[in-house]
């Protein structure tokens, strides 16, 4: 296989039909001893429906991109949009879904599905149950309704989690390396779920990772940041037919050359300081 011809340059996305779009985003830390350029510059279109995958090594700011998107936090110079709409703040149009669960162990599993639909006040009561009961029927979880938060799986804690993530119906869906606590055998099958609500939800999703398979598995594109200052180098589009399985030749083929390319340019970029 001639990976190299099946790989595009992925900047190419039409900023005109963007879900996300950032432009020239900058961010720096201040302390009493230093200023760190968290995030340089940084330049993407994100298709209405697609996935994305964002990978790199700790510290190269995809956190603090995320968590700009989401508006959580203000970039120090340049602009996002979502939908065509200046970004100044959290809103309902986009949910987050992080690392770990961040349920509220008092409410029980339908409780904190319940609780994501705050943000949907012109539902009534009857609505918002028929809701989060069938996102937890999508994520094979409406026999657990009733069960405490302390009675689940780790793998079912971020179902749980999923679930109140998509009950509100955003736009947009993201994830600060949610599956990285779980262990390889949970993490797989949720590789499966995810896919499958992504397919059925047509949601816009930008995700966090360590993981160059996982990003392979996942993504419509992978993009691959270098730290110091946060940026990003470069932009693969994956053409693997879904759903894919992260343990098959091929995807195992397209990984070695991510993590070939991320070496590459690690190397290159120390040469070029110790030069």
């Amino acid at each position: 296989m001639d990976l190299k011809s099946k790989w595009r340059d992925a900047t190419s996305v039409n900023s005109s039909s963007a879900r996300i779009e950032l432009r020239a985003i900058c961010k720096m830390f201040v302390t009493h001893k230093q200023t760190t350029v968290a995030l340089k510059n940084i330049q993407l279109s994100v298709h209405d429906g697609e996935f994305i995958c964002m990978v790199g090594p700790s510290g190269c700011g995809k956190t603090t991109l995320l968590n700009i998107i989401a508006g959580l936090e203000r970039p120090d110079s340049g602009e996002v949009l979502l939908s065509g709409k200046h970004v100044k703040g959290p809103g309902g149009n986009s949910m987050v879904m992080f690392q770990e669960h961040a349920l509220f162990p008092w409410l029980n599993v339908l409780g904190n599905v319940l609780f994501g639909l705050k943000l949907k006040p012109e539902l009534s009561a009857k609505e918002r149950l028929s809701v989060a009961r069938h996102y937890l029927h999508l994520v094979g979880l409406a026999h657990c309704e009733k069960n405490n938060i302390h009675e689940l799986s780790g793998g079912m804690k971020q179902r749980v989690a999923l679930a109140r993530a998509l009950a509100p119906n955003p736009h947009v869906l993201l994830m600060d390396e949610p599956f990285g606590a779980l262990d390889a055998i949970t993490r797989e099958q949720l590789y499966g779920d995810i896919q499958h609500l992504w397919k059925a939800r047509q949601k816009t999703i930008v995700f966090i990772t360590h993981n160059v398979r996982e990003a392979v598995c996942l993504g419509d594109r992978v993009v691959l940041f270098s730290p110091n200052p946060g940026r990003i180098f470069r932009e693969f589009t994956i053409p693997l037919p879904r759903p894919r399985d992260i343990n098959s030749i091929a995807l195992a083929q397209y990984s070695s050359h991510v993590i070939a390319t991320l070496k590459s340019f690690s190397t290159n970029r120390e040469m070029e300081v110790t030069g």
